[in-house]
């Protein structure tokens, strides 16, 4: 295993970090990538090595400022959707999904170029929030779109426990944007998630930390104490 220091220096160098959650949650590795250093060939990277869905996961409170609601929370407003929002996942918590955007000077959105562009200005967003931010968001993003956003739990680790939290996280930590981008590595031969142990090839191979969720806790857990 990687240390949480070398993932930190990998994400402050604007390369991926792969991120294992928990064998008792969703036991998915996630590539991880820092919003603000997000270029097309990252977007061309996640969707043919990971294969899952690339997504933008914002710190909570950057989401509440711009007044984005959890998917769930708009649902359950909805009566004839109510019942969708009531459901939770296997694993018993639930899902970090908001909005999915676009920029407004994109064209499909979804190409590698657009979801790029979509995503480093949702960066800009992100790191001018107390600024322009806002007024920027809402002048030059269109919903629906094609990238999706997440909101981490008030709290982050505190709260819970997924993706979204444990990479907002790691990224706070590297002094970045609480922006991240994160993408599920899925296997095409057994139709699953990448195994641990395929993912840990794929990262000796390109020089990848490689880390794991209960590593972001125990270092949450001893800088509490000091």
């Amino acid at each position: 295993m990687s240390t949480v220091e070398e993932a930190i220096n990998a994400l402050r160098s604007g390369k991926f970090v792969l991120l294992h959650d928990s064998d008792i949650r969703e036991n998915e590795i996630d590539m991880v990538i820092a919003a603000e250093f997000v270029r097309p060939e990252h977007i061309a990277t996640m969707r043919s090595v990971a294969g899952g869905l690339i997504c933008l996961g914002l710190e909570y409170e950057i989401a509440n400022k711009l007044g984005l609601m959890y998917m769930y929370e708009i649902l359950r407003d909805h009566k004839s959707l109510y019942k969708l929002a009531s459901n939770k996942a296997p694993y018993g918590d639930k899902p970090s999904f908001s909005l999915w955007i676009n920029h407004n000077d994109t064209f499909t959105g979804i190409t590698d170029m657009d979801r790029s562009l979509t995503i480093s200005k949702m960066a800009y967003v992100c790191k001018r929030i107390d600024l322009d931010g806002k007024e920027y968001f809402f002048d030059n993003f269109r919903a629906p779109g094609h990238v999706p956003l997440l909101i981490a739990a008030k709290g982050l680790l505190h709260s819970r426990k997924g993706h979204t939290e444990l990479c907002t996280y790691l990224a706070k930590l590297s002094g970045l944007t609480s922006c991240v981008v994160i993408c599920e590595m899925l296997d095409s031969i057994s139709y699953k998630a990448l195994s641990f142990e395929k993912a840990r090839e794929y990262a000796d191979i390109n020089n990848i930390p490689l880390i794991e969720g209960s590593q972001l806790h125990d270092h949450l857990a001893i800088s509490q104490k000091q």
